[in-house]
């Protein structure tokens, strides 16, 4: 098994790094990164009268941004992301009845809007070994979650009827939740990359 690493996301620095079998560790990782996604949004916890609910998927966009690096996280959240709009049952609220883009463009739309600036942005900082520290993690990780934040909240102001609202469907119930998601995350991509350290040594 290839360990390197230099510039790579914590993905890329085990197995195949060209060929075929690169192309078959990429798919598998896509398929794995949309399987947890999925998983992850459907363990959630009602925040009423709020319709966003605490839910594992911040934690699971965290983790697969900081670990699979810009390109392949992309592709992970894109492929989640059009599974969703095909009508399959992928995000946190989504049912039989309420699903697809009608779903995606309600009140949790900007959210998801808000994990793809996430992924983007936590690819770009382990291709900076951000992911070595778990100071450097725990930056990195603040800086994705307002990416997260930032467009949930404008676009949820849409349902709401006003600011104050917003607020508290959108953003206070949630900040306890998340700052100990992006702990968890911070102490565990770190933690992975010190074991590649030792098996590569």
């Amino acid at each position: 098994m290839a360990i390197t690493m230099n510039n790579q996301a914590l993905a890329e620095a085990f197995g195949p790094s060209e060929g075929t079998a690169l192309r078959i560790k990429q798919a598998v990782l896509v398929i794995l990164g949309i399987a947890m996604l999925t998983i992850a949004a459907k363990i959630k916890v009602p925040m009423f009268p709020s319709p966003v609910p605490i839910t594992l998927g911040t934690f699971a966009v965290l983790t697969i941004g900081a670990s699979y690096g810009p390109r392949l996280g992309l592709a992970t959240i894109f492929g989640y992301m059009l599974i969703g709009a095909l009508g399959f049952d992928v995000f946190a609220s989504s049912s039989a009845d309420k699903n697809g883009l009608e779903y995606m463009m309600g009140g949790t739309g900007g959210y998801l809007v808000g994990y793809v600036l996430a992924v983007l942005y936590l690819g770009w900082a382990a291709r900076r070994g951000m992911d070595r520290t778990i100071e450097g993690m725990a930056g990195a990780l603040l800086m994705a979650n307002v990416l997260i934040y930032v467009p949930g909240v404008f676009w949820l102001h849409q349902f709401t009827s006003g600011w104050e609202q917003t607020m508290e469907w959108g953003l206070t119930p949630y900040v306890i939740g998340d700052l100990m998601k992006l702990a968890l995350a911070a102490l565990l991509i770190p933690a992975v990359w010190k074991l590649v350290g030792k098996a590569r040594g």
